[in-house]
């Protein structure tokens, strides 16, 4: 067994009571790479930007492509939504009513439905992106009218200096914060995406459903 193929089966077997999706983040990586993980097993792979992920998607062979899940977790500008629609199964990143909208927009005129999740900021860091806890409510009432996107739940990243107290908060506020929209709407929100390498235990622990793991999976 090498390396790569020991350190997926160690974290499978840690991981294994919680029964997450693992989306292995490819974004300081090429293709050879997710077609090494997904000879693995996996089959979910997610990108930072539009444009790299398309490059590599461009060279995986056909098989691997049309049996894979691609995830856009990084920011997604306006510009780049035509590119991105219909390109991802889940875009995890969307943080405003105008991006959802122009989603919306270019998913209906390819005739289909866009999945996304909305980016909670509760650790309100200014460099990052993502709804308020004060402004989530409202802005889930306006996209969930939206008819070709489909808000699939929510998604965080925690500040890379928190303390495992802070992270255990900030991760369970999120959770509260999902099941008071399937409350309040009532609509189910099964997917909770947050915890990365370094805290994807902690995530687990307070109720994500949805781990993006680069760093650990390929160095």
């Amino acid at each position: 067994m090498d390396k790569i193929q020991q350190k997926l089966e160690q974290i499978k077997t840690q991981i294994a009571p919680y029964n997450p999706q693992i989306v292995a983040v490819t974004k300081y990586f090429d293709e050879s790479q997710i077609i090494k993980y997904y000879e693995l097993g996996l089959r979910d792979f997610g990108e930072n930007r539009v444009k790299d992920a398309l490059e590599k998607m461009s060279k995986l062979p056909e098989k691997i492509k049309t049996t894979s899940r691609f995830h856009l977790i990084g920011h997604l500008q306006t510009n780049k939504v035509k590119q991105a629609v219909g390109n991802f199964d889940l875009i995890h990143s969307v943080d405003s009513v105008k991006l959802a909208t122009v989603i919306n927009e270019e998913a209906e005129k390819k005739k289909i439905v866009q999945k996304i999740l909305l980016q909670i900021n509760n650790a309100r860091e200014e460099q990052k992106s993502g709804f308020s806890p004060e402004e989530i409510q409202d802005a889930f009432k306006q996209i969930l009218s939206l008819k070709s996107v489909k808000i699939c739940g929510v998604m965080n990243m925690a500040p890379i200096d928190s303390s495992e107290e802070e992270l255990h908060n900030l991760f369970k506020n999120i959770k509260q914060i999902n099941d008071a929209l399937e409350v309040k709407f009532e609509v189910k929100l099964k997917q909770i995406s947050m915890g990365m390498s370094r805290d994807y235990m902690i995530a687990l622990q307070e109720g994500a459903t949805i781990i993006r793991l680069g760093r650990i999976l390929f160095e």
